[in-house]
C-alpha cells in the first residue's frame, strides 16, 4: 500500500491492522496486526503496545471514525469524533451542510419499504438511492420508480451498518473531485479535477480522472468556493479533504465530503499533475507537526489521464483470469508514468458496478489531459488477459458477454 510505503520512506515505522490475514499493506508493514480494525478497544491495545505516535485512516471513510476515536482515547492528533460522524454519515453530513447553507441534492431518509412511495414522492425521478454509511458505490442505485426503489432498498440497507438509507435527487451535469487541505481550520482548495463514469449498472464509479478540469475558470473558481466551505462546514479543522461536486448549468451541488486520502489514484493525480504530497501532509498533521505552507502550494501544473482497467465497458474480458501479460508495454507507452494492477490468476473480473471491479489503472501525461487520455487508452491495450470460456445456454448466448473496448476519445 503506498501510504505505507511512503511513511517508511519519511522514516516511520508502520503498524498496520486489517481482519485479513493476506490484506494488501501487510507485506511493506514494520508490523502486521490480524484484528478487526471496527473494534476500537483493540485497536487502542495495538496501539498502545506498540507505543504509536500517530494515528491514520486512508482510502476508506470506515476507518475514519475508528481512527478518530482511537486518538482521541490515546491523546494524538487527529480528527474530531463528532467531525467524522459528519464526513462518513451521508444523512449526518447532509444535516450538517444544509445547516451552513451549502447548496447539494435534494434528499431523504428511509429505513424501510414502508417508506419508498413518500421518500420518492419528495425527490422525484430519478433519484439515487445509498446507504447512509458505506463507501464504493456499494448498495448504490440508479432509481426510476417505487418499484425501482422497492426492490434495491434491501441490498442497500445490508450494507449499511445502522441499516439506513439516503435518497437523492440525480443531478446530471460534469462531476469534479476535490483536493482540500485544512490547516489550523483554513481550507486550501489543491486541486479540481474531471470525475468521468461508466454508462449502465456502474454509473457511480469514477473510470477516468483528468486534470485539470475542462471547466471554464469562472465555474472553477465557484467550485472551489463550494468545496471549501463545505469542509469548513463539516468541522474539519486539520486534515485532508475530499468533496466531490456536481456542476450543474444553474449550480455547485455538494455530493459527499470525505476526511481522508481518497482512494481512486487520486493522491497520484495531485503527485503528477501539482507536486503536492499527500502522504506526507497527511502524516505530519496526524503526528501534531506544522504544516510549512511549500507543502500543499502547488509546483507546477502538468496535464494528465487516470484510466482504470475494467470490463463491460472496458478493455477487459469478463471471467475468472487464468493469465495477465503485457503490464511491461502498458508501463514502456508513449506518455504513461505509472501503471499497476489489483488482479492475479484465479480472481474474477466483472462487470463494472462498484469500485472495487476496477482491476488497475494507467496514468498518462501530455500537454492537454484529453490527449493523455488517449495515450492511456492506447497503453492499456497492450495488456492482455486471458480468461476461462464462460458457459453459455442453449442459444449460445454467455452468461457475461464481452464488450467492446471505449474508444480513446
Amino acid at each position: 500500500m503506498e501510504a505505507i510505503r511512503r511513511a517508511r520512506d519519511l522514516g516511520h515505522r508502520v503498524v498496520a491492522i486489517d481482519a485479513d490475514p493476506d490484506a494488501v499493506g501487510f507485506a511493506d508493514a514494520d508490523v502486521a496486526e490480524t484484528i478487526d480494525f471496527s473494534n476500537v478497544e483493540d485497536v487502542i491495545a495495538v496501539a498502545r503496545r506498540h507505543r504509536v505516535d500517530a494515528v491514520l485512516a486512508v482510502s476508506t471513510d470506515r476507518a475514519v471514525p475508528i481512527a478518530a476515536a482511537v486518538a482521541q482515547q490515546l491523546g494524538l492528533p487527529g480528527v474530531d469524533p463528532t467531525t467524522a460522524h459528519a464526513m462518513t454519515d451521508k444523512y449526518a453530513m447532509r444535516e450538517r451542510l444544509a445547516a451552513a447553507g451549502v447548496i447539494q441534492p435534494r434528499h431523504t431518509r428511509l429505513a424501510g419499504v414502508e417508506d419508498a412511495a413518500e421518500a420518492f414522492g419528495v425527490i422525484g425521478n430519478p433519484a439515487v438511492l445509498k446507504p447512509t454509511d458505506s463507501g464504493g458505490q456499494r448498495g448504490v442505485f440508479l432509481v426510476e420508480s417505487v418499484e425501482d426503489l422497492r426492490r434495491h432498498l434491501p441490498e442497500t440497507l445490508a450494507y449499511s451498518r445502522g441499516h439506513e438509507a439516503i435518497l437523492e435527487q440525480y443531478l446530471p451535469g460534469s462531476e469534479l473531485n476535490g483536493i482540500v487541505v485544512v490547516t489550523d481550520g483554513e481550507a486550501h482548495v489543491i486541486t479540481l479535477s474531471d470525475r468521468l463514469r461508466p454508462p449502465g449498472r456502474g454509473f457511480g464509479v469514477g473510470w477516468i480522472h483528468l486534470f485539470p478540469s475542462a471547466l471554464d475558470a469562472v465555474t472553477l473558481e465557484r467550485a472551489a468556493e463550494a468545496a471549501a466551505a463545505a469542509v469548513v462546514a463539516l468541522g474539519l479543522r486539520e486534515g485532508i479533504g475530499f468533496p466531490q461536486l456536481i456542476v450543474t448549468p444553474s449550480e455547485i451541488h455538494v455530493v459527499e465530503v470525505a476526511a481522508r486520502i481518497p482512494a481512486g489514484q487520486m493522491a497520484d493525480l495531485v503527485r503528477i499533475g501539482v507536486g503536492v504530497d499527500l502522504f506526507e501532509i497527511a502524516l505530519r498533521q496526524a503526528l501534531g507537526e506544522p504544516l510549512n505552507a511549500d507543502l500543499w502550494r502547488q509546483k507546477f501544473r502538468q496535464p494528465l489521464a487516470i484510466r482504470f482497467f475494467t470490463a463491460s465497458p472496458g478493455v477487459l474480458p469478463v471471467g475468472r483470469i487464468k493469465t495477465i501479460s503485457g503490464l511491461d508495454r502498458v508501463r514502456d507507452a508513449a506518455g504513461v508514468v505509472k501503471a499497476e494492477l489489483y488482479m492475479r490468476p484465479g480472481e474474477t473480473i466483472n462487470p463494472v458496478q462498484v469500485d472495487a471491479d476496477r482491476r488497475g489503472y494507467v496514468v498518462a501525461i501530455a500537454d492537454e489531459p484529453q490527449t493523455a487520455l488517449g495515450l492511456a487508452d492506447k497503453a492499456a491495450l497492450a495488456l492482455q488477459v486471458e480468461v476461462e470460456v464462460e458457459q453459455t445456454d442453449a442459444d449460445g448466448a454467455s452468461d457475461h458477454p464481452q464488450q467492446p473496448a471505449p474508444s480513446a476519445g
